[in-house]
Formats: C-alpha cells, sequence, structure tokens
C-alpha cells in the first residue's frame, strides 16, 4: 500500500443555479476545461503523466452525460492518455471521486489522478434524470421514501432543534461566509471563469449575503410543509412512532443553495508527485462510506465519520477542523452534537447554506476548503464528510504535511 497524497486543488466559483446565475452561460464541459487548463498551468503539468480523471456528477444526462470527465479531458487539451470516469454517489460524489483516486493510487494500480465533480443545476436541475429512487411508487412505498427536506424537519423534532435554532446556524454560515471572502480566504483556489471571448462570468462564489438575519429569516415560510400534507409526513411517521407529528422548520433561508460548479484535485503518490515536480500538501488518512436509515436518510454523517476515526485510529477529538456539509442546517447540528465536537470548528469558512450545493462537485469544494484551512491556521487534522440521498454518509480524514 501507497500513501496518497493532495498536491492542489481548484474550484469555479459558485453561480445561482438559475437562469440569471452567473455560470448559466458557461456549460458544464467549459467548467471542467477552465479548471483543468488552471490546473495544468499553474502547476506546469506534463499531463501525459496524469493516468485518469475520476468525476462526480449527480445528474450525468445532457451537456452532463455521455461520460463529461473524458469529454472535458479531451477539450482541455489535455494528453490523449489521460482516461476519464463519471460516477454519482448523490451529494457525495465529489468526495467519492477523490477516495476513489485515493485508493486507486494507495493499491499502486495508478500514481496520478484528478479527481472531483461538476454540476450546472441552472441547465440541469435535480432529478432531470429521473430514476427509480423517485419516480417508482413501488420503490418509494418499498424504502419508505419522503423529500430530503421533509428528513430534515424529521430530524429536528426528533433531536429537539427548533426554528429559531436553525436559522442561528444559518445567520452564522452566510457571516463566517462573507468574512472568509472578505478575507480572501477562497481566493488561492478560485479559478474565474471567462467565456469564449475571455470576458468575465463570475470570479467569486454569487449567494453569501453578509445582511442576513434571524428577522430576515423569520419572514420565511417553511419549504416542505405542503409536500408533508400530501402524504410524505404520514410515511415518515409510520416509521417513527414516537412522534405525533412534524413541525416544518426547514426553508430556502437555512437550507443549501441550488448552484452551478466545479472542482478539481490532484492526487497522488509520492513517486507521481515526484515525477510531476509536485509537492503534497496533506495526505488522505482514512475514508469510509456507509449506509444509513432511508426515510430520514440524512443521518450518515455520523457512522462515517466513525467508521473513518477507527481506521485512522483518531477519536473525534484529535480532529482540528471539521467541513460537514451543510445540506439543510440541521445536518452539522446534529452530527456536531453526535461527535461531541464543538461548532467553532466546524465550517469556519461558512457552508452551503451561504455559499451553495454544487452536487456532484460540493465534496471535492470542502475538502479544498478543509485543507486550506489547516494550512492556514498551522493545524494538522481534519475531517469533510456528507450526508447522502438513499441514506449514505461519506467521510474524509485529511493530515496536512
Amino acid at each position: 500500500m501507497f500513501d496518497a497524497y493532495l498536491f492542489d486543488h481548484v474550484r469555479t466559483p459558485r453561480g445561482k443555479g438559475k437562469k440569471d446565475g452567473g455560470l448559466h452561460q458557461a456549460s458544464p464541459v467549459w467548467l471542467l476545461r477552465t479548471l483543468l487548463k488552471a490546473l495544468q498551468e499553474r502547476q506546469h503539468l506534463d499531463t501525459s503523466l496524469v493516468d485518469d480523471l475520476v468525476l462526480g456528477c449527480v445528474t450525468p444526462i445532457g451537456e452532463q452525460g455521455a461520460d463529461i470527465a473524458r469529454t472535458a479531458v479531451l477539450d482541455a487539451g489535455w494528453a490523449e492518455s489521460v482516461a476519464g470516469v463519471t460516477q454519482s454517489r448523490f451529494c457525495a460524489s465529489g468526495l467519492e471521486s477523490i477516495n476513489l483516486a485515493a485508493a486507486k493510487v494507495a493499491s499502486g494500480f495508478e500514481r496520478l489522478v484528478v479527481a472531483g465533480g461538476v454540476e450546472s443545476m441552472s441547465r440541469w436541475p435535480m432529478g432531470s434524470d429521473g430514476g427509480a429512487w423517485f419516480m417508482d411508487p413501488r420503490i418509494n412505498q418499498l424504502i419508505g421514501f419522503i423529500p430530503q427536506g421533509i428528513s430534515a424537519d424529521l430530524i429536528a423534532a426528533l433531536e429537539g432543534f427548533s426554528r429559531s435554532d436553525v436559522d442561528a446556524f444559518a445567520v452564522q454560515s452566510h457571516q463566517r461566509a462573507a468574512a472568509a471572502r472578505e478575507a480572501g480566504n477562497f481566493s488561492r483556489s478560485i479559478v474565474p471563469v471567462l467565456d469564449i471571448a475571455g470576458l468575465p462570468l463570475l470570479a467569486q462564489d454569487e449567494t453569501i449575503r453578509p445582511g442576513t438575519t434571524l428577522e430576515t429569516l423569520a419572514r420565511l415560510e417553511p419549504s416542505f410543509a405542503m409536500m408533508g400534507g400530501m402524504g410524505f409526513d404520514a410515511t415518515a411517521l409510520r416509521k417513527y412512532t414516537t412522534l405525533e407529528q412534524i413541525p416544518h422548520i426547514h426553508h430556502a433561508g437555512n437550507s443549501s443553495g441550488i448552484v452551478d460548479g466545479a472542482a478539481l484535485m490532484l492526487v497522488g503518490s509520492k513517486a507521481g508527485g515526484e515525477a510531476a515536480g509536485l509537492r503534497p500538501r496533506a495526505r488522505i488518512r482514512a475514508a469510509a462510506v456507509v449506509g444509513s436509515e432511508p426515510t430520514i436518510m440524512l443521518t450518515g454523517p455520523t457512522p462515517a465519520c466513525q467508521k473513518a476515526l477507527a481506521q485512522a485510529g483518531l477519536k473525534a477529538s484529535d480532529i482540528d477542523l471539521w467541513e460537514i456539509n451543510e445540506a439543510f442546517a440541521v445536518v452539522p447540528m446534529k452530527t456536531a452534537r453526535d461527535l461531541g465536537v464543538s461548532l467553532d470548528k466546524v465550517n469556519v469558512n461558512g457552508g452551503a447554506i451561504a455559499m451553495g450545493h454544487p452536487l456532484g462537485a460540493t465534496g471535492c469544494i470542502i475538502l479544498g476548503t478543509l485543507l486550506e484551512e489547516l494550512e492556514r491556521r498551522h493545524l494538522n487534522l481534519g475531517c469533510a464528510t456528507l450526508c447522502v440521498g438513499g441514506g449514505m454518509g461519506i467521510a474524509t480524514i485529511i493530515e496536512r504535511v
């Protein structure tokens, strides 16, 4: 077995996932081309030394289909010898790509792999690809399917989190993200996206709202009450019989934003890095995935983190910083509570509530944010984790070198 190292991380800004968003004009292949070219230029990379591009995409149809990873490699002018594969583990796809790349490297089968993800949510909305998980009534009934927002409200009810609790977390996400952007904390990794004429489309994350307050959030109506009344609440309550009802407290302001974006990370062995003239920034200590209960769906981060910590011979208290994806405010709040972790160590630069969740790319983005913050603070260990559709969890532990 070989150690797998992280050598570099690049990402696009995250653009509002609507037709008036800053990245709507850019195709998903264009986003990846932008990052691949930037990675090659900033590392003076001989691309023939790269074995593969492992790419996450949750909705791999249309412009995002047909193995977009290989398409992007060729469009960016990389060596023809670089292969490409596209995969989906729902919201965990970007981090799954890095873990798969690390496994390839650790096995010795490959020495240098680019990994990450892309999602153009303004051009291909969630669920565009269908699938039995969403569309087949027999499957829905068998597994007790409910929309994720109702799952988040269910967790809040079971855990005793109130509307004011989750709104306060959301306010903090925007405050932290605004402060991080102002301080230039994202500047090392963000690559501005230009159009085909070289004119700027977007240079910074687009959805951070520094003026967000408890008062502004209090005016927003719950997003999932109507869905709950259509029968999904009843489905959840048949499984969680200790509750009489599900108070709906999540809304657009305390849930992850729909955005466009892409991210890539360069992963390799010590020998692969040396051959390419790269300096390692961190090594992957452990990676884990788990399945979890599919109705409540969003509780997978805790067992995934516990599994990864056990692999690495660590305790939660050994981790200096955490990135817990803010799919909904309740997810990092519950995960931190489960693990006995202070929220002062969680998402210190804000998260997806403020900056959005480009599904296939988010896992790579938060691992890159974690790496850069460990370097900035001269700390050693970090853990990134996401809840996953279908009832799964994923976690990756890195150590700065």
